[in-house]
């Protein structure tokens, strides 16, 4: 029987999916390998009926440029105990690719090392994707996705910004990102938004919904001191990584909730939880703001990919048979400075219990200093004066302080 190379999708879509799974297919039927495409993630692989379909050059060919994904994807997440080799032995898989965020490396991990056990011969290597760049990669890389869905954002951001300059009000953005603020810092610092919080500010002081609605606030008191009415802050929706569920409930929205008691965030709009809480405050205050929600995701993940990644996903793709071909397994395929592949072997970047650690904003860099500290707006201690005719106590909205960071 020939030999196969099977490719699964699993987490949320991302921009260059697509030209990852066109490329891995025409590089390995190149070399004579049959590529088998499983729609369903981890779900099909080891369902007794699993859902696939087989990949040749025209398929690949037709949907390289495309946003999506092909293949349907799946966020399941097998146990050890649901693992079996069926569909490798039945069908002669010689190498597993799976295409998908930390989750899936993370499965992808336990995976590769049961098979090792079971003395079966697949070779597994893992595609590192996501819109919220939050996987460990060497070099400062970024996922494939991200670029894209950024530069999708930034175009939906600017036009937020220059509605806010038109009817002088301001909008609340909330912006997809897990426990990671990539996202929204990258729109943000873009957009010169005026506000950006990103659960990595927290880093000195406990996180809550108050001092987010403070940050906010702290900007639109600064605008009005330049004589500008209108502005847009961006949050990260990951900031409710961080969040108890009485957090959550203390906000006063409605919320279904799940099989456990925990209320269910897929249900409800992130950014119309910041805007009611900023406009609850702001009710108490001297200031007259109108601001609107925003939620910005859903509509960045299945873009056309930009010309980035649509280069960067190919040589992802391709870099997954160099990879095979040299024997690597339990690995993610990466490219180094110079553009060379290079593995990046998941025990290294995974916790105790081989979960793949997720790469955060390190605000500590210059890069993002450079932009906190100087292009976002919000009261210091020379604004305490004048910020009294909009406020009580100016200093609780002030920026270091409410973060406890020093300049």
């Amino acid at each position: 029987m020939k030999q196969s190379v099977a490719i699964l999708c699993a987490g949320g879509p991302a921009p260059g999916i697509n030209t990852v799974i066109a490329s891995v297919t025409k590089i390995f039927t190149q070399n004579g390998f049959q590529v088998i495409g499983l729609n369903g993630g981890y779900k099909s692989l080891f369902s007794d009926e699993p859902d696939f379909v087989y990949l040749d050059f025209d398929f690949a060919d037709n949907i390289y440029s495309r946003g999506g994904s092909a293949l349907v994807m799946s966020r399941y997440k097998p146990t050890d105990k649901e693992f079996k080799t069926d569909f490798f032995e039945r069908y002669n898989v010689k190498c597993l690719v799976t295409i998908g965020g930390d989750d899936t490396a993370s499965t992808a991990n336990r995976l590769s090392k049961w098979l090792k056990e079971q003395n079966i011969d697949v070779k597994s290597i893992h595609v590192p994707k996501t819109i919220d760049n939050d996987l460990p990669l060497p070099a400062g890389y970024p996922t494939f996705g991200y670029n894209s869905a950024k530069e999708e954002g930034v175009k939906l951001a600017t036009t937020l910004y220059e509605d806010a300059r038109t009817s002088g009000n301001w909008f609340v953005v909330s912006a997809m990102g897990r426990e990671a603020g990539h996202l929204a810092f990258g729109i943000g610092s873009a957009c010169h938004y005026p506000m950006i919080v990103i659960p990595e500010m927290f880093n000195k002081t406990q996180m809550t919904f108050d001092k987010i609605a403070r940050l906010v606030i702290s900007s639109m008191v600064k605008r009005r001191l330049m004589g500008i009415p209108y502005g847009v802050a961006i949050i990260s929706e990951g900031v409710f990584h961080f969040m108890t569920d009485e957090d959550v409930i203390g906000t006063g929205v409605n919320f279904t909730y799940d099989e456990h008691g925990h209320p269910e965030l897929g249900n409800v709009s992130k950014s119309h939880i910041f805007n009611m809480l900023v406009q609850e405050r702001l009710k108490n205050l001297r200031i007259k703001v109108k601001s609107r929600p925003n939620e910005m995701g859903y509509e960045l993940r299945c873009c056309r990919p930009i010309a980035y990644d649509l280069s960067y996903a190919t040589r992802l793709g391709l870099g997954v048979y160099d990879l095979y071909s040299k024997g690597n397994t339990g690995c993610m395929v990466t490219v180094g400075r110079d553009g060379s592949i290079e593995p990046l072997f998941m025990d290294s970047v995974a916790d105790a219990k081989g979960k793949i650690k997720p790469r955060l904003v390190d605000v500590e860099t210059d890069k993002f200093k450079l932009i906190a500290l100087n292009n976002l707006h919000y009261i210091t201690p020379e604004d305490y004066k004048r910020a009294s005719n909009y406020v009580d106590n100016p200093e609780d909205y002030d920026f270091l302080k409410i973060l406890e960071w020093t300049k």
